[in-house]
């Protein structure tokens, strides 16, 4: 006993002993003048922006406290939906899934493919500053894949001259835990910092029961989990040189892996799993910044990155597929053995330049070039497959007409199998007192995936599955209207924002008559079921979302509200006809709500604690049943000592929901029910003073948002 008071004590005087002169107001407060660069590519202050912007910022992160990205944009904000499994999370945003949807970080684009979605686990929750997202369809900002919108991770920067050191742990119910670690060092004209996460998760199991109509037996005692037990880390170095104070040059680079332990059941083609999942993910990137003037920026990106997916067998199993481009039947893997599903590689190249034009103007323009490769032995007919496109870009920014602000932007696309396409957009703003107008008429533009096009594989999960791409598919393009009425009246600032999007050509999966797929493929199959891509939906997405916020230096309350309805026409190909239905995963209405309070008792101690709360009516699906509506609420807090010491505890789901739905059919939500978390950040700063270097870029960087 008495050495843990001396244990505590010496806590004590370990955290009080923090620098008296070290900046106290961690709790910095957000306001409509934060920066975004999303909307235009360009600096503008965010009650300025002319493209409707929704920003999650440094302060609301911090007193969330989320686990990953998925748990923090669903609890921020009613435009997104999860469906979390061990292939990926199935983000979908205002209606329309993953694969419309262009995550970037930090203006790149994310490439992490699982199952046709984005692994978000390669995004440290720990190592962002802010979010920003613009709904609607951006590419002729962005290119391909920005129909639904965009979400771009700004992560933290360090620009203390000096050492810096930073731990995060956190640890949750079921064997949750979290670990990042950061070292930023800056010498001169030299800056660098590695950064490495570590993730895992026990799993957990919300029933141990199949659904009746997926399974030959009513089974009540399956191995299933709801969430497998699962392990991945990433380790990233990024540095820059300041080569003249008008050029900066950088380089990157990132490792990444990731396995999934299914566990091994007792019951045929249910909960038998004889390999695990495992992702290898590498990155490498460079490129520099060159400053012609104060306000005119050129800068060059190259970019190279990796994702392969692998099957680990647990035991020995008999596969078939196409090995080494032929298809093989009861090829053997034994328990170890490693089998490559896919490997799918990207090359990014974009250069840009930003030029401030007489009569208020300010020019945008840019050439992008993306090469895509795949290799699959058992997924592809000849093994491999490739896709080139070329883009140039052009925009406009207009504030001659005060207070009326337009922008126009245009891309003309060129695919290696779909030719030249041109996409437009059109925004304006209208800015009377505090009351901002914004309206923005845009084109989407989509072409298929090498996987949509080539894939070919079996899959055995209740029931024998046949997959097939489609090299007939025709590139899906989109017509989008948005608007938004933006009004602050002292600290309450409140948006209302409809909306109207249209992809025509959407590509589906659709099943099949069995007699139309490849003989080789199906003789050994009885029964077997078809699916292959084809373009046969033609679907609308509308509604409106709603946001308030009310915030003082101390407090801060408010929510989001989301009504979406969709369309589709989908072919039935049993009756051969086309028949209207909803896009799987809508949910009519979502919301959010949150109030925080945050008060510095002295200038070594500060408090803050935030109550969470996140709805969604049923969702609806075309098969396999509904997701169940729900609530869920969360309690939070957090505890500031100075600026190095920060301790955040919190329980998440506090009236302990489960949705106990079968395995098989659709979920609600995939919450265990009540669970508890607490985390401690240690950072160390050797030093503080900024370099001339950062000083001037600073200063330019300050004109270039007043511009």
């Amino acid at each position: 006993m008495r050495n843990m008071k001396r244990l505590a004590f010496g806590l004590c005087l370990l955290v009080w002993g923090i620098d008296a002169n070290a900046q106290t107001d961690v709790w910095r407060t957000d306001s409509l003048q934060e920066v975004v660069v999303t909307g235009t590519g360009t600096q503008h202050l965010l009650n300025d922006a002319p493209v409707q912007t929704e920003v999650i910022s440094h302060r609301q992160l911090q007193q969330y406290a989320g686990r990953s990205i998925e748990d923090i944009l669903s609890g921020l904000t009613a435009s997104f939906d999860f469906s979390e499994n061990d292939m990926s999370s199935r983000l979908q945003m205002n209606g329309l899934g993953n694969s419309y949807v262009l995550i970037l970080i930090d203006g790149r684009r994310l490439h992490g493919d699982n199952g046709g979605e984005n692994d978000l686990s390669l995004i440290d929750p720990h190592n962002i500053e802010r979010i920003e997202i613009v709904k609607g369809a951006s590419s002729a900002l962005y290119g391909s894949d920005a129909i639904a919108g965009v979400i771009n991770i700004i992560t933290k920067k360090h620009r203390e001259q000096g050492l810096m050191l930073e731990n995060t742990s956190r640890f949750g119910s079921y064997g949750d835990f979290r670990q990042h670690n950061g070292i930023a060092l800056n010498y001169g004209k030299l800056s660098s910092y590695t950064n490495f996460q570590l993730q895992h998760s026990d799993g957990w199991q919300n029933t141990s029961e199949e659904a009746p109509s997926q399974t030959e037996y009513h089974i009540t005692d399956s191995r299933n989990k709801t969430v497998n037990r699962h392990t991945n880390w990433q380790v990233a170095e990024h540095l820059t040189y300041q080569l003249t104070r008008q050029i900066e040059l950088y380089a990157d680079g990132t490792i990444y892996w990731k396995r999934i332990y299914r566990p091994c059941g007792h019951h045929p083609g249910v909960d038998v799993k004889t390999w695990d999942l495992q992702y290898d993910n590498s990155s490498v990137s460079a490129g520099g910044q060159w400053k012609l003037n104060d306000t005119d920026i050129i800068t060059l990106d190259a970019d190279w990155k990796r994702h392969a997916y692998n099957y680990v067998y647990t035991d020995t199993t008999l596969t078939d597929g196409y090995v080494n481009g032929r298809f093989t039947n009861f090829f053997p893997y034994f328990p170890g053995d490693k089998e490559l599903q896919s490997d799918q590689q990207l090359t990014n190249v974009s250069l840009k330049g930003v030029f401030t034009l007489p009569y208020e103007q300010k020019l945008s323009a840019g050439l992008d070039y993306r090469y895509d490769w795949l290799k699959a032995p058992m997924r592809v007919a000849g093994g491999k497959a490739t896709d080139n496109t070329e883009a140039l870009y052009v925009q406009d920014e207009l504030a001659l007409l005060n207070p009326l602000y337009l922008t126009a932007g245009l891309r003309l696309t060129r695919n290696e199998g779909f030719g030249l396409r041109l996409t437009p957009k059109l925004s304006a703003m209208l800015k009377l007192a505090d009351l901002r107008l914004r309206a923005t008429w845009s084109q989407g533009y989509k072409t298929p995936t090498p996987k949509e096009l080539h894939y070919q594989y079996i899959k055995n999960m209740n029931g024998v599955y046949l997959y097939l791409g489609n090299t007939d598919l025709k590139a899906q393009y989109s017509n989008y209207l948005g608007m938004s009425l933006e009004y602050t009246i002292g600290r309450l600032t409140m948006t209302v924002a409809p909306y109207y999007n249209q992809v025509n050509d959407m590509i589906t999966l659709v099943t099949i008559p069995t007699k139309e797929a490849p003989g080789d493929l199906i003789t050994k199959y009885d029964p077997i079921r078809v699916r292959k891509y084809q373009n046969m939906e033609d679907a609308k997405t509308y509604g409106v979302d709603v946001t308030v916020r009310y915030q003082t230096k101390n407090f801060t309350a408010g929510g989001s509200y989301s009504y979406l309805d969709t369309e589709a026409n989908q072919y039935d190909s049993e009756n051969d006809v086309m028949q209207k239905v909803t896009i799987d995963g809508m949910a009519h209405h979502k919301a959010n709500v949150y109030a925080t309070w945050n008060h510095a008792f002295t200038k070594r101690y500060q408090f803050g604690v935030g109550v969470y709360g996140r709805m969604s009516t049923k969702r609806y699906y075309q098969i396999d049943g509904n997701g169940k509506g729900y609530q869920l609420w969360r309690l939070s807090t957090s505890h500031q000592f100075g600026t190095n010491y920060r301790l955040e505890a919190g329980v998440d789901n506090i009236f302990d929901y489960v949705d106990r739905t079968p395995h098989g059919l659709h979920l609600g939500t995939t919450s265990p029910g009540r669970t508890f978390y607490a985390s401690m950040t240690i950072r160390f700063n050797q030093g503080k003073k900024l370099s001339n270097k950062y000083k001037s870029n600073l200063n330019s960087n300050q004109n270039n948002e007043q511009d």
